[in-house]
Parts: structure tokens; sequence; C-alpha cells
């Protein structure tokens, strides 16, 4: 494995979508151009994903659920569960995410670490989407990774302020996906999953408060789990500023969560595959660079 890490963008995520304020889509190009501007990545640690195979998706998703929204026929109720309406742009851009993921978490064993410039679809289930998230891109990596055999036991670490709910249910049968979410108690979904652990927080904690927490089980469960890839769900929802949060977090306390995350994984030797979950916000630039501290801190643990 060589000491480092790559970075995987997509191409096609430039097309706005409705309300684009809560959702901007715009922001996946600017982060990449943030990071090369900064210096943070070069030109040549960037990787381009392909379009996975819908029998990938069907992994973890029902075949039925996966053709009615590729091909458009999902009905209206079931689109507005996921919150945002069917389009063919939509449609090839989720389907780009779940390739980004899958090949992060490849580049995560050559590289140590690899982080992706979008994707943490977790409220994802395998028959509908929810929450903004269609597909469940965490879940099909790590699917597809284990049937291609290049790895067997997987620890996911989310720490979006929304519990990873999809996520849990998909694994609740499976002790090959180890699942362990820390997110705000008082928070979407109202109904919620049993992760393998799960963490609520109070609402208002902040940046010491919250690293305290993560840091008395973030060892403890690399050690239990000891998993071949780590993936790793850096939600910036948790943000003072987020509209969907209610968590108190500053830039300063996230980015001492990336680097939190990333040195524990790296000085134990576990590669880890980092996508950059939900954030929500009229401000894109201020949004932009909160998802910009996972590969800055990226950058910090692995060069």
């Amino acid at each position: 494995m060589r000491s480092g890490f790559a970075v995987v963008y997509h191409p096609d995520y430039v097309a706005p979508l409705p309300d684009a304020h809560r959702f901007p889509m715009p922001k996946f190009k600017i982060l990449r151009d943030l990071l090369i501007k900064d210096g943070v990545i070069e030109p040549e640690q960037i990787f381009a994903p392909e379009l996975p195979d819908l029998d990938l998706i069907q992994l973890v998703h029902t075949p039925e659920y996966v053709q009615a929204y590729c091909n458009g026929t999902l009905e209206y109720k079931a689109q507005r569960r996921i919150g945002l309406p069917w389009s063919k742009a939509l449609a090839h851009r989720t389907q780009i995410a779940i390739g980004g993921t899958i090949l992060a978490a490849k580049l995560a064993l050559n590289y140590g670490c690899a982080c992706n410039t979008a994707g943490g679809t977790h409220h994802a289930f395998p028959s509908y989407g929810s929450g903004f998230c269609i597909f469940n891109d965490l879940a099909i990596a790590a699917r597809v990774l284990q049937q291609l055999g290049l790895v067997k036991q997987i620890l996911i670490i989310d720490c979006d302020v929304h519990q990873g709910d999809g996520t849990a249910y998909i694994f609740q049968d499976d002790s090959s996906v180890f699942t362990f979410s820390m997110h705000c108690e008082a928070n979407f979904p109202g109904r919620k999953q049993q992760s393998d652990l799960d963490v609520p927080l109070p609402i208002g904690l902040d940046d010491d408060g919250y690293l305290q927490i993560l840091a008395s089980y973030l060892g403890d469960l690399l050690t239990q789990v000891k998993p071949d890839l780590v993936l790793f769900d850096a939600g910036v929802d948790t943000h003072v500023s987020d509209r969907l949060g209610k968590l108190s977090l500053t830039d300063w306390g996230i980015y001492r969560r990336e680097r939190m995350v990333l040195s524990t994984c790296k000085a134990g030797g576990y590669p880890v595959a980092s996508v950059i979950g939900g954030g929500y916000g009229k401000d894109i630039s201020a949004l932009v660079y909160r998802h910009s501290l996972l590969h800055r801190a990226a950058q910090e643990v692995y060069h």
C-alpha cells in the first residue's frame, strides 16, 4: 500500500437542481477547484469514476426500485419521500456518485486514503430512497469490494449529523459490515434504525464535547472490528450554521474531527475511503470550504 491520498472528482456534477439553495450541486466543481487553487491536491491526484452497472447497485437495492428510478417510472409518492424530483440528469449524477465511492474504496486500498468529492447517501433503503438519498453509495461500495474479494470486514464510521438509518437497516444482520453512527438525537430521521453502535448527541453540542465523545469510541472501535477497509461519512451538517443541523461545531472542530478519524486509521494501518456527506446552506463558498476540510486533513495526515 502506497502512502498518500487520492481524490475522486465527478465532472458531471455541474448541473444545478431545483431548490439549489438547500442542495447546491455546483459545489462539487467549486470544491475541486478550491482544492487545486489552495494547493491541497495536485491534478495528478484526481481520478474520475465510471458509471457502474445496474447489477452493482442491485447488490443492495431491489431490481424493481433500481429499474423504476433509472427509467424514470418511479411513482410520485416515492419521489416525494426522496425529496428530489426525478430527471435524467439527476439519475445519471446519482449513478456517477456511486461509481465515485466504489472507486474511492478501491483507491484507499492502494494509497491508504481516498476522498470522494461527493457521496454519503446513507438514508437510502433497499426498496426506496429518503432524505435526498436515492441509492446508498456506502452500502453499494461495501458490497462491491466484498464481492470482488478485495476486503472481508468493513467498518462504516458515519459522522453526519443525521443517523445513517438506511445503512444501519441494510447491514442489520450482516456481521461483516459494522455500522457506527454518531448523530444528533433530535434530528431526522424521526424513526431511527439500530446501527451496530449508535451514539446520539444532544442538541447544541460544541467542538470539545463532540471530539471528546468521538475519541472515547474511535480507537476501541477500530481495535474491536479490525476492518480491512473503513468507510468514513464526513458530513459537515454538524456545523453551527447548517440549516439542517442542530449541533454547534465550528470549522476548526470539523477539521479536528477529520484529522482524528484519519490519523487514527492511519496509525492502525487501516485504509480509509471518505465521502463528504451532508451540508446545507445558502452560502455555497462557506459550505464548500467546510467540505474541503476533509481533504485538507487528509493532505496533512497522509503527506
